[in-house]
């Protein structure tokens, strides 16, 4: 795939390979992805950038599912201001919400965003992942740093045992965001000390990855940065923010309350409910009538 082949306007993530197969890497690009969750939830910077890079982890984490309907949900509780951060993403589609979409505080000295007090280090990041099968797997570490990549590093090593390096990134100029992305490289059984030597040298070069984004595209970023490590393109999966949410599932969560809460909201409020997802903001109405048939559904 040659670079004006890639679709430089769409988001997407690189599947890619170095050194002969011995390090398996993804390189997201998800500028639309954080854009559209900031249009949605109103977020400030700080927290743009806090919701944004955990969108980029769980992106990664999404796209190397296997089943073809298996999701994952990361949700980091750090016990900073920002409260907790949710993710839930598939192999092409992520989705966020924050507690406190409005949080802000002051730049970090040199200027930078200060997601790390924002989110906090004092919790754990949880990683489930449903595959459709009885149980899903669930993964939980403590947190590093709250500055989400670290910590998406750390899961990978605890949880996975997979040593990783691990970059997520988001510009941002006030309301605007102006790039977001993400580098994941994990050295497989069996990689050379040279090879793994090599990475290392050339991590400060992945550190700023969303201004990087800024101003080249992913493929030409990637031949620059593992030359020398014959960089292979597997394939390209593209990435959008995109809920699952609709009017049914509303319904299905309605009658998961069970019949003592329904009544209650029945004889409550005579204009019926309104319920609002977290993740797209969108709403659905239901009637007391509507309220009474799901009502008649419910078994508890």
């Amino acid at each position: 795939m040659s670079i004006q082949e890639y679709p430089a306007q769409k988001d997407s993530i690189l599947h890619i390979l170095l050194a002969d197969g011995m390090v398996r890497g993804l390189l997201v690009t998800g500028t639309r992805t954080v854009q559209e969750s900031q249009r949605i939830h109103g977020t400030t910077p700080v927290v743009t950038a806090a919701l944004g890079r955990t969108l980029m982890g769980t992106a990664m984490l999404g796209s190397m599912l296997k089943e073809e309907n298996a999701s994952v949900t990361v949700t980091i509780t750090g016990g900073g201001p920002i409260g907790k951060l949710l993710c839930v993403g598939d192999r092409e589609t992520v989705r966020g919400c924050v507690d406190m979409p409005q949080l802000d505080l002051p730049l970090r000295q040199g200027g930078k965003l200060n997601v790390g007090l924002a989110v906090g280090s004092a919790g754990r990041m949880s990683v489930v992942k449903d595959m459709g099968l009885k149980t899903p797997y669930i993964g939980q570490v403590p947190l590093v740093s709250g500055e989400i990549g670290e910590d998406f590093a750390s899961y990978y090593l605890q949880s996975e045992q997979s040593p990783s390096l691990v970059s997520l990134g988001v510009l941002v100029a006030g309301d605007i965001v102006l790039a977001a992305g993400g580098v994941l490289l994990q050295p497989l059984p069996g990689c050379p000390d040279s090879v793994i030597d090599q990475l290392e040298l050339r991590s400060p070069l992945l550190g700023d990855i969303s201004r990087e984004l800024a101003h080249e595209p992913a493929p030409s970023l990637m031949r620059s940065w593992f030359h020398g490590l014959e960089p292979v393109i597997l394939q390209t999966t593209p990435l959008s923010y995109c809920c699952s949410c609709s009017r049914e599932r509303m319904e299905k969560a309605l009658i998961a309350m069970g019949r003592e809460e329904l009544t209650h909201m029945i004889e409550d409020d005579l204009d019926g409910a309104e319920l609002s997802c977290h993740f797209c903001k969108s709403r659905s109405h239901f009637s007391t009538h509507d309220l009474i048939r799901l009502l008649n559904k419910a078994t508890r």
